[in-house]
């Protein structure tokens, strides 16, 4: 993978991640589209998308660095009682809707492996995403305007499996799991907010698992340039954040459905050129 490339897709990464598009999709189909010789199988390609991710991960985290830094007092039971209450209830419900994914991830890694060599079938799911996204605005609770502080872990284990779909490229882990929050009668700021707080442990434990293999020189010789696109995609997913946590702040109604739209087409037109054209 050359630099270019490399830098392509860690911008491609920092946005697709947090915005409701899919970004294992995304990197599973450009590659096809552009005529990238990359091979998707071999055991490089997954560790670095990994790095970007680290990258994502780090963004995350000085994003909401004070909800951390609470969460970390509550475990320590550090704070005003009532306050350390309330962030360990929040901390309990981060558990229990990242256990899902973890379960699913370690018992299906190799079929979730194999499709990462399926660009046509990531367009698909990409086009799935859409009505995903359409339909979940749609069936939400009308007039959900839970807050954070309402959830309960029947909530929280119900968008886990959610966010458990999005092992699946093309299947977005940010949209599905806000459409899972929308469900359960949240807001779309406070949705998405859950939804970005779970994406830490999930992509953290994902970079546990597979950057150990970069650093031992199993990365295909690409370890510098993976991990530069991983500070680009980092500071592209800080940007992400920021505008979408203010796009949510701001839009309540259907807040979902560009992004919909967004999904239909680009899957339509990758899948039309992957099994037609290229």
């Amino acid at each position: 993978m050359t630099l270019v490339q490399a830098l392509i897709t860690a911008i491609v990464q920092g946005v697709t991640e947090l915005f409701p598009v899919s970004s294992l999709g995304h990197a599973v189909v450009l590659p096809s589209l552009f005529g990238w010789n990359i091979d998707q199988r071999s055991p490089e390609f997954l560790p670095f998308l990994v790095v970007l991710h680290l990258g994502t991960a780090a963004a995350l985290l000085l994003y909401f660095w004070r909800d951390w830094i609470g969460l970390a007092q509550a475990a320590l039971f550090i704070g005003p009682p009532e306050k350390r209450r309330e962030r360990q209830r929040l901390l309990v419900q981060i558990v229990v809707a990242t256990i899902p994914a973890v379960i699913l991830g370690f018992a299906l890694e190799k079929f979730f492996r194999n499709l990462f060599g399926a660009p046509a079938a990531a367009a698909g799911f990409l086009v799935l995403n859409g009505f995903l996204l359409f339909f979940g605005e749609r069936m939400r609770q009308r007039g959900g305007q839970r807050r954070l502080d309402s959830m309960r872990w029947l909530d929280a284990l119900t968008i886990g499996l959610w966010q458990a779909t999005a092992l699946v490229p093309g299947i977005s882990r940010s949209g599905a799991t806000m459409v899972g929050g929308l469900l359960r009668g949240f807001h779309h700021e406070d949705a998405a907010h859950f939804s970005f707080l779970i994406a830490t442990p999930v992509i953290l434990g994902a970079t546990v698992l597979e950057v150990p293999h970069l650093l031992h020189g199993e990365g295909g010789g690409f370890g510098p340039v993976a991990w530069i696109a991983g500070l680009v995609a980092g500071v592209t997913a800080w940007l992400s954040i920021v505008f979408l946590m203010r796009y949510f702040k701001r839009h309540d109604f259907e807040a979902l459905d560009p992004f919909a739209w967004y999904c239909w087409a680009f899957g339509a037109i990758a899948l039309g050129l992957l099994l037609f054209v290229l």
